[in-house]
């Protein structure tokens, strides 16, 4: 099973290089305070890297069933 990332938008793109726009759309965030889980990959780890100054990044919480 793949490790998970919440990753929450806090910064805004207003003023920013077209590409971290796109990158957030890409990682499927658009306003603030979205949050989104998305697997920690290493594509998804270096959308992340580009525009670490607009995250919030965190492990996810994994539920356990029983």
């Amino acid at each position: 099973m793949t490790e998970k990332l919440n990753i929450t938008q806090i910064g805004s793109p207003i003023g920013r290089p077209a590409y971290q726009r796109k990158t957030l759309i890409a990682l499927g965030l658009n306003k603030l305070h979205r949050s989104r889980s998305v697997d920690d990959t290493p594509e998804n780890r270096g959308r992340i890297e580009r525009v670490k100054h607009l995250l919030r990044v965190e492990p996810a919480k994994s539920r356990v069933r029983s």
